[in-house]
């Protein structure tokens, strides 16, 4: 079991950067970053360069037509991996969440307070230091457009953790891919299109408007996560080449992604900044369904080789040579020690770093590349027992599924079909050993799941989900895949159940409660209770509301929530003092069958 909930308030450290001067080896077409002061041959400084870093979401290795896949068309990704460099070997995580988490802070995610997709498991402490908030320091302009999923309540989101704009959502997934209601900074706003498409249209604009200045844009996609919607011209092409509804979904979204990463790289060509700027693409994790994946075994939320491997492109016209091939071990705590050195700052002010700067791979400087571990686990509901876990060297890639070991020599078996484990029996101890040790160190300062914010004068209403709450066994969800994004308790049977949220309090003062419901006219009549510090609420529920789910345009049927409206309940106001506490909800009269469909509680500071 994780530990106790603890209120974490640090102060982010000030973070003076060093200027970046860039001095370009023009005999080999290199980026060898300068030292701070130094100017190139007419005496001007040598500008910075921008960096934009796409990331899409559950899109495998095998969905790229350049990795053999011929029935999807990805032309623009193609061209941008050869265009620059690309990587062989290059590792993330088996879940979005906490390969997010290393990505942005160059650190194995169980330390930034990350152990994996559940809400509440899935934020990013507030001392970490991310990508945008080490550029922000060095002048740089940041924007994030896409998927956060590295906390849903500031200051956790990414207006609180170093980016200027902000448009996209927080949770771990999107119910609504058609003109949807998106964060944009501390609101929400409604928008009009394709998510994919809305997205590059925001980042776009970032683009234009700080075309004259560093800029980090960072552009963590959706799709194709499910639930599969796409528009009809791609899923379409896609039928027509025979494929079923499920495929022809995924590569209909993949291929969308193309042509937006196309319209963001034309842009660049267009603004004459496509020289000066850094473009970097990976993926989060392995495929969610079982598809071509270029004969590696393994997908999402698997610790095989087909669940944690992902693309790295890496383009910088004049700096990395076209056709630049990487075959050494990288991952994505690698990402933001590579950014730093590209950007000259030499001595980032983060927490101690587990990533290495990529950039000899980049410069064709491999004989002194260390020979490495990555290491990587699967925690569904939190650290229990056995997690799964994985070691991958250079040769061998060892899993450890909580009952066995099984280790595969993926130089002679890249697809993973005998298992050497009994065969080697002191090179999988070693591996284990190895994996232990470092267990032990990443999770030493894991604190459990994060209390929920409120009093913040950006975002003075906040919801504390059902999803998050800490709920009696009697209290079910509505999805096949309980609890995620937009899910909700799908019935309160007794007046035994409750659930519970511990919040932190972070300025004293006035507050509002009230809940997000549906009832059917048959359950009116039931008694609310809410438990918040040394105050106690209650009240009826004497309104019926009932809509049935907002219709939505999948390909094929979700496993998860859709959206539903939900009406709002008034309990009254309390006076809180700063620091953390806990809020219970109980029901205590039922006069029916059941009292109601419950989304969140909502708390919102009047003074």
């Amino acid at each position: 079991m994780l530990g106790p909930y603890i209120t974490i308030k640090p102060k982010k450290p000030i973070v003076k950067l060093a200027s970046l001067l860039i001095a370009i080896l023009g005999l080999c077409g290199f980026v060898i970053p300068a030292k701070a002061g130094s100017t190139p041959g007419n005496g001007h400084p040598t500008p910075r360069p921008n960096i934009i870093l796409i990331m899409t979401d559950d899109q495998g290795w095998g969905d790229l037509s350049l990795h053999g896949n011929a029935m999807i068309d990805t032309p623009v990704l193609d061209q941008l991996a050869l265009s620059g460099a690309r990587f062989a070997r290059f590792y993330v995580s088996p879940v979005c969440a906490t390969t997010r988490a290393s990505l942005l802070t160059g650190r194995y995610h169980p330390r930034t307070g990350i152990i994996g997709l559940r809400p509440g498991l899935d934020t990013i402490r507030s001392e970490e230091i991310t990508i945008a908030e080490m550029l922000k320091s060095a002048g740089y302009v940041t924007g994030c457009f896409g998927k956060w999923h590295n906390g849903t309540h500031f200051p956790y989101t990414p207006p609180g953790q170093g980016f200027d704009e902000f448009l996209g959502f927080s949770a771990g997934h999107w119910s609504n891919y058609f003109d949807t209601n998106l964060a944009h900074n501390n609101q929400t706003i409604k928008t009009k299109g394709y998510i994919t498409d809305v997205l590059t249209n925001s980042a776009l604009e970032f683009i234009k408007r700080n075309q004259d200045q560093p800029f980090f844009c960072y552009i963590p996609y959706n799709a194709p996560h499910v639930p599969i919607q796409v528009p009809d011209r791609y899923f379409q092409k896609y039928k027509q080449r025979g494929l079923d509804d499920m495929h022809a979904g995924i590569y209909g979204m993949c291929e969308n992604i193309d042509d937006n990463v196309g319209r963001i790289l034309d842009l660049l060509h267009q603004l004459s900044i496509k020289d000066n700027t850094v473009v970097m693409f990976l993926t989060d994790n392995g495929p969610f369904s079982s598809r071509f994946n270029a004969g590696l075994r393994g997908k999402k939320k698997q610790l095989a080789e087909g669940g944690v491997r992902s693309p790295l492109f890496v383009r910088w016209p004049g700096k990395i040579r076209p056709g630049t091939r990487v075959r050494a071990l990288a991952a994505d705590i690698d990402i933001l020690p590579t950014i730093a050195e590209l950007c000259g700052i030499s001595k980032p002010k983060t927490l101690p770093l587990d990533g290495i700067s990529l950039v000899p791979l980049l410069t064709g400087k491999t004989d002194s590349w260390p020979k490495r571990m990555i290491f990587s686990f699967y925690a569904r509901e939190g650290i229990r027992g056995m997690t799964p876990y994985s070691v991958r060297t250079e040769r061998y890639r060892l899993i450890n599924s909580g009952h066995d070991n099984q280790l595969f020599d993926m130089i002679s078996d890249p697809g993973q079909s005998e298992n050497i484990a009994d065969i080697e029996p002191a090179r999988t101890t070693e591996l284990i050993i190895a994996y232990q040790a470092w267990f032990k160190d990443v999770t030493q300062n894991l604190t459990g799941r994060t209390p929920i914010p409120i009093g913040y004068t950006e975002v003075p209403t906040v919801d504390l989900p059902s999803t998050q709450g800490q709920r009696s066994k009697g209290l079910k969800f509505s999805g096949r895949a309980p609890g995620w994004n937009h899910d909700w308790i799908v019935e309160w049977p007794s007046n035994a159940e409750s659930i519970s949220w511990t919040i932190d309090v972070v300025k004293p003062g006035t507050y509002e409660v009230g809940l997000l419901y549906t009832c059917k006219i048959d359950d009116v009549g039931a008694t609310l209770q809410i438990d918040i510090g040394h105050h106690q609420l209650t009240t009826t529920l004497r309104e019926a509301y009932d809509p049935r789910p907002i219709p939505s345009p999948d390909r094929m049927r979700r496993q998860v929530a859709y959206e539903k409206r939900w009406a709002t309940l008034t309990f009254g106001r309390v006076k809180l003092q700063s620091g953390p506490t806990k809020l219970w909800l109980r029901v205590v009269n039922i006069p029916n069958q059941q009292a109601m469909q419950f989304k969140s509680v909502r708390i919102k500071k009047v003074d």
